[in-house]
């Protein structure tokens, strides 16, 4: 049985914490007991290293399944967002985040936030957005498709890269962490997966400091399908690519 979050996190006031971790939520009631518990490690972590507080947000994209019951019953603060998408959810969360620095992750239980411990250290240490790559960090069996790993994810990177010079490994790792004001800056759109790599695009264009660090991706816990349709947002990443660069 998982212990209720509750008695160890306290919601806070709006401006009261220094870390928000911002997971987007579409019907993953199976998934965010452990999630927001590994979130909660993550803060422990952070509050441990560096003397931060934070608050674990799940931005709830219009879940049918209880989720947002759920998330509070385990101490998460839940902020709705009617605009449907990958994107729109993540864009909402950060908006409604309290925290100096964001950090966010799928919470589908394949990343694991203590990975994001250091990416905050990044950010105190001057860098603006902090990517995941789980190309220097491990994927283990079974957690991404032979086409992502080997052909969508590493010529979509080359692209970004060679358009806008980025210097990322892993331009689509879910697990990132921005400070506040420079998400504020970029003024993220897209409602779409192709939402990771605007922020990277729009990153590089404004010439903030991108650094990235080791990330593990694991199996989903998910008892379905998910939500990721390779070939309809490969071809919406690279479109948006393209878009830009023409700008």
């Amino acid at each position: 049985m998982i212990k209720s979050l509750k008695t160890v996190f306290a919601l806070p006031e709006e401006g009261g914490v220094d870390v928000s971790i911002v997971m987007p939520c579409l019907d993953e009631v199976q998934c965010l007991p452990h999630c927001i518990a590994n979130a909660q490690d993550a803060l422990d972590q952070i509050a441990a290293e560096y003397g931060l507080t934070g608050e674990i947000l799940v931005a709830d994209n219009g879940s049918t399944d209880g989720s947002q019951a759920l998330a509070l019953s385990l101490g998460a603060r839940v902020v709705p967002v009617a605009e449907k998408g990958y994107g729109a959810a993540l864009i909402g969360g950060c908006r409604g985040a309290y925290g100096s620095y964001i950090l966010m992750g799928d919470c589908d239980g394949s990343y694991d936030f203590t990975d994001g411990v250091k990416m905050i250290g990044r950010l105190l240490d001057g860098a603006d957005l902090c990517m995941g790559s789980r190309f220097k960090g491990g994927i283990g069996p079974g957690a991404m498709p032979w086409k992502n790993r080997y052909i969508g994810n590493p010529a979509l990177t080359a692209i970004l890269n060679l358009f806008f010079r980025a210097g990322v490994e892993d331009a689509h790792c879910g697990l990132r962490a921005i400070r506040r004001e420079a998400c504020a800056r970029l003024n993220l759109q897209s409602s779409g997966m192709e939402f990771a790599s605007e922020m990277i695009i729009k990153a590089s264009l404004h010439r903030l400091r991108i650094d990235e660090v080791p990330a593990t991706l694991s199996p989903d816990l998910r008892m379905r399908a998910p939500h990721l349709r390779p070939w309809r947002d490969g071809w919406r990443h690279l479109r948006y690519l393209f878009m830009l660069t023409a700008r």
